[in-house]
Parts: structure tokens; C-alpha cells; sequence
């Protein structure tokens, strides 16, 4: 069995290289060969490192909310987490000796449950479902200045929150709220949209209804106009009969027979049958 061995970090490892209780070398992508029975490598990830969690969480007026979402990390103090988490690897398999590395990963998720619960306390239910960004921004910012963090160099870079889901009960019970929120204002654009038809058609039957006054009002001008154009022709033309008969009332009524017969004979040829009886003619000399 070989005691000598090799080891090759990566870039993305910090290593602590500890030999018969002491730090014999320590960096990043380290490359160098071992004795094996008094060599403990440590090995602290310096990359970002995403975790995903589901908290159960209360909000403000005491409703239950399950909150899905995932951090991302990074470690920037190797030798203070190394001082306090084991990080020791088997140089063979490339595995960590003890479960510490995951323990890490869960107090962060601790920090952030405890922060976001702050948080949610102070919100409604509603709030919460509306708010998921604003709820993420200030816990990541609670969490970064957390000294229970920043003391061992643990740096959260990113908060996601994926999901905030209330119970399947108050879910239902929201979106049946929601639903008949949407059903109120379908009928209101319905009544509205009825409502403007009518206003619509009312000022139609008005503006059909002035036409007609003053279609009305305009004949009853024409006709009065009609009217006072036939009185005055009709005017004209008596004076005009009066002023051809004028000089007619100076002559003697036989003299005026005498030119109505000579008239009868210069157009005889214009008259069909004329008829004088005895009577007639008898009536007319004696006047």
C-alpha cells in the first residue's frame, strides 16, 4: 500500500493542508504530493453554491403560506469557516468526512426563514401573493448584514423566490373571490356598454326629432312665404283689372255695347256658337 500520494485542487477550492497538526500549506488549485497517514486536506468551495429550500411560514393575519425559493452563496473566508465546520475530504474519493458541509448550507436557510418570517408578519395573505419580489429584495438585504453570516464569510448573492402558495383551501376561497371580483366587473362593462347604447339612441330619436321641427318650421315658412307672395299678386293684379277699367267708367253703357258687339263681330271667326236671344237683345237696347 502506497503512504506517498497526490492531490490536485481545483480552481474553485481553497485548501488547507494540515500535517502532524500543523498548517503546512494553504491556496486555491494547490497541486502536491502527500503522506498519507498524517495528512488531513481541507478542502472550503470558493464558488457559488445554490441551495434550494420550502419554508412554512405565517403571515401577518395568520394565514399558512408554504414559500419555495433558492439562495445562492459564496464562501470568501475559508479559514474562519474551517475553523468552526469540518471540511476535511478523503483525498481518495474526493468526499467530505462529516455532513458539516450541509449543515453550512442549512443554517443560511435558517437565517433566511428567520428573516423572511419577520417579514411575512408583516403582511396579509393578499400582500404576500402580490409582493413576492419586494418580500425577496429586503430579506436578501437582511440576510447579507446578518452577523452570524458575515463573520464566518458566508456572502448570499441571490434570493429567489419561486412560489408562495396559501393552503388548498384559502386558495380556493381567493380564486373564488377573484372570480367573482371578475363576473361584477363583466356585468358593470355589461351595464355600462347597455347604458351608453341607450344614451346613444335617446340622441339619435333627439336629433331625428329637431330634424323634423325643422323640416315643420321651415314648410311653415314656405307656405306663409307662399301665402304672401299669392296675396300680393293677387293684389297686383286687381289694381291692374281697376287701372284697364278706369277709363271704361266714362263711357255710356250703349257705347260700351256697341264695342263689346264690334269686338264679337271682328273675331267672329274665334267663336264657335253664340247664341242672342230676342229677350237678350231686347234687354240690352232697352238698359
Amino acid at each position: 500500500m502506497a503512504l506517498i500520494g497526490y492531490f490536485k485542487g481545483e480552481p474553485t477550492e481553497y485548501l488547507l493542508v494540515y500535517s502532524g497538526g500543523q498548517l503546512r500549506r494553504e491556496g486555491a488549485a494547490l497541486a502536491f504530493y502527500y503522506w498519507k497517514p498524517s495528512t488531513s486536506i481541507v478542502s472550503i468551495p470558493t464558488g457559488t453554491i445554490d441551495v434550494p429550500f420550502i419554508l412554512n411560514e405565517t403571515t401577518g393575519n395568520f394565514q399558512a403560506v408554504t414559500v419555495q425559493g433558492q439562495l445562492t452563496y459564496r464562501l470568501t473566508k475559508p479559514k474562519a469557516i474551517a475553523s468552526i465546520l469540518n471540511f476535511t475530504i478523503d483525498p481518495t474519493k474526493r468526499r467530505y468526512k462529516s455532513d458539516d458541509p450541509e449543515k453550512l448550507a442549512q443554517r443560511i436557510v435558517n437565517e433566511v426563514q428567520a428573516q423572511a418570517r419577520h417579514e411575512l408578519l408583516q403582511l396579509t395573505l393578499e400582500d404576500t401573493l402580490r409582493r413576492s419580489a419586494e418580500l425577496a429584495a429586503s430579506t436578501i438585504l437582511k440576510v447579507k448584514n446578518a452577523p452570524a453570516l458575515t463573520e464566518i464569510g458566508v456572502d448570499v448573492q441571490a434570493l429567489h423566490l419561486t412560489a408562495i402558495k396559501p393552503t388548498p383551501e384559502m386558495a380556493k376561497a381567493l380564486e373564488a373571490e377573484y372570480r367573482e371580483g371578475l363576473l361584477v366587473k363583466a356585468d358593470q362593462a355589461i351595464y355600462h356598454r347597455r347604458a351608453v347604447a341607450v344614451e346613444q339612441e335617446r340622441r339619435i330619436k333627439e336629433n331625428e326629432l329637431d330634424t323634423a321641427v325643422a323640416l315643420e318650421q321651415q314648410r311653415r315658412e314656405l307656405v306663409d312665404l307662399q301665402g304672401q307672395n299669392n296675396l300680393q299678386i293677387a293684389e297686383y293684379e286687381a289694381k291692374a283689372v281697376a287701372t284697364r277699367l278706369t277709363p271704361f267708367k266714362e263711357i255710356a253703357p250703349q257705347t260700351l255695347l256697341a264695342l263689346a258687339l264690334k269686338d264679337i263681330g271682328e273675331n267672329a271667326d274665334k267663336i264657335g256658337n253664340l247664341m242672342i236671344t230676342p229677350e237678350i237683345l231686347s234687354s240690352l237696347l232697352n238698359q
